[in-house]
């Protein structure tokens, strides 16, 4: 599994899904930089049973994203016209109905294979016939990534595990913080909580104090 932390996001143009709805072919996460923060995660499958969780809870706390300056895009392999056909079904049915960020459609698995999220690959077996190790679908991934593009943090979890929403936000302000005032953040750190400055003398009256 690759670590993307300090490296710049691997670029993609793809099919994607916008506001529910609307098809937009040229998708890239580039109209983001030097303007939003973005988390980009990956889901393995359209139509399933944990995945809708997920992307329920993004939705749900999209504002929060939004009021932190952060864009929000979810990506499978499935394609663009599975995401729109899913984002037609009610919560009931087991759709996603009512989630407007961004879908992206990794049809030919060269995203989820860039971020390193890919389940499997392609391998030729003694009879010289393509054959594949895995059910080509992304894990769980999850990456932040800052204006400039670069990959801040990332978290990867196995298809049944779901991921928590609140950590992810918690990361956002993590982030922020650290970038508007040079101090860093310590375990479990929260935005009511004080930072640590990044000096010896100032950690060490930190730790003293806590």
């Amino acid at each position: 599994m690759a670590v993307l932390v300090g490296k710049r996001a691997p670029h993609f143009v793809a099919q994607a899904v916008v506001n529910g709805v609307e098809f937009v072919e040229d998708f890239s996460l580039d109209q983001y930089l030097g303007k939003k923060h973005v988390v980009f995660f990956f889901y393995p499958k359209d139509f399933t049973f944990v995945c809708p969780t997920e992307l329920h809870a993004f939705q749900e706390n999209l504002a929060a994203f939004e009021k932190r300056g952060v864009a929000v895009v979810a990506c499978s392999t499935d394609t663009e016209q599975s995401h729109w056909g899913w984002l037609q079904m009610s919560k009931n049915e087991g759709g996603i109905k009512g989630v407007t960020y961004p879908i992206v459609a990794d049809t030919n698995k060269t995203i989820s294979k860039n971020y390193d999220v890919l389940a499997g690959d392609y391998f030729y077996d003694e009879n010289e016939e393509l054959q594949a190790d895995n059910e080509l679908v992304a894990y769980r991934g999850l990456f932040l990534i800052d204006k400039d593009g670069i990959v801040r943090h990332q978290v990867v979890n196995d298809d049944p595990l779901g991921r928590n929403v609140e950590e992810a936000l918690r990361m956002v302000d993590a982030l922020q913080f650290t970038e508007e005032n040079g101090v860093v953040c310590p375990a479990n750190w929260t935005k009511d909580k004080e930072a640590m400055p990044d000096t010896h003398e100032g950690v060490a009256k930190y730790l003293a104090k806590n």
